[in-house]
């Protein structure tokens, strides 16, 4: 029976990727450890990674400080209607740049994806002026309108469905299928790789943004859990047990959402990555 030789370039190639995933995690595992210490634990030194005593406290005092269950619900609100407006809006444009052939397609979507050049930042101050004159402002429609399409979400399913055979839509065409019916029984079902990686990068962005909940809210009923979280610190930032406690479970649905997407994201590198 042959042995198939492993090259020393492969064992420190595994061994340097198992130290950059090492130097990763670690953060996230003092951040729990944190949660769970009183405030001269988590800075002693040397660290102590498992507390002698799990301070629950912490997560009482998260809880019962802030009105923590209503930024819960506010960023989970926003988060989900921002993402399924995305998975739409964004399988539907990238369905016309790369199925439909019509006047003009190819210098529209250049001019689309231009606009992923111009920074956040230059836009900010008319698209807040704008946000004011429609009385959108401390508003949660000011966010998911603003969020509801994504230049790079296009760009990113519209590369998965150029993958997708035309002949395809030609079978499809002959049995009598129309441009909605392809959309969705052939295209959707095929760009589901895609759709999940889109899944886990706008529910990520739009569940751990800062900028835009603090420019479009003001009023505390309707902030979320990264205004929540900077409030909590401002007027008690001593108490870091609390905070970690509070940053710990704003991350479990993002975590949830990476777990559940993981499989289909994985199978669109390896599909991606086969030649012939």
């Amino acid at each position: 029976m042959n042995k198939k030789k492993i090259k020393p370039s492969s064992i420190v190639l595994f061994l340097v990727c198992c130290a950059v995933a090492v130097a990763m995690i670690m953060p996230f595992l003092w951040m729990v450890s944190a949660s769970f210490k009183l405030r001269n634990e988590i800075f002693s030194r040397p660290i102590q990674w498992i507390p002698q005593t799990f301070h629950k406290d912490n997560y009482e005092t998260i809880l019962e400080k802030i009105p923590f269950s209503r930024y819960f619900f506010n960023t989970a609100k926003i988060t989900i209607i921002i993402t399924l407006l995305q998975l739409i809006t964004c399988s539907m444009a990238a369905y016309a740049f790369s199925k439909l052939h019509f006047p003009g397609r190819d210098t529209i979507f250049l001019c689309y994806l231009g606009t992923m050049m111009v920074p956040w930042h230059a836009i900010m101050i008319p698209q807040f002026i704008v946000i004011q004159k429609l009385h959108l402002y401390d508003n949660h429609l000011s966010l998911i309108l603003t969020g509801a399409f994504s230049a790079f979400g296009v760009f990113l399913l519209r590369q998965n469905m150029l993958s997708i055979p035309d002949s395809l839509n030609e079978a499809a065409k002959i049995d009598g299928c129309g441009p909605v019916g392809i959309y969705l029984r052939i295209i959707l079902p095929l760009t589901k790789t895609g759709l999940a990686t889109l899944t886990v990068l706008t529910f990520n962005g739009t569940w751990n943004d800062y900028m835009g909940p603090m420019i479009y809210l003001d009023k505390d009923v309707n902030r979320t859990i990264q205004l929540g979280l900077a409030t909590f610190k401002r007027e008690f930032d001593t108490n870091y047990g609390a905070i970690m406690a509070g940053t710990v479970i704003s991350l479990i649905p993002v975590v949830i959402i990476y777990v559940t997407m993981q499989k289909y994201i994985v199978e669109g590198i390896a599909y991606s990555g086969v030649k012939g």
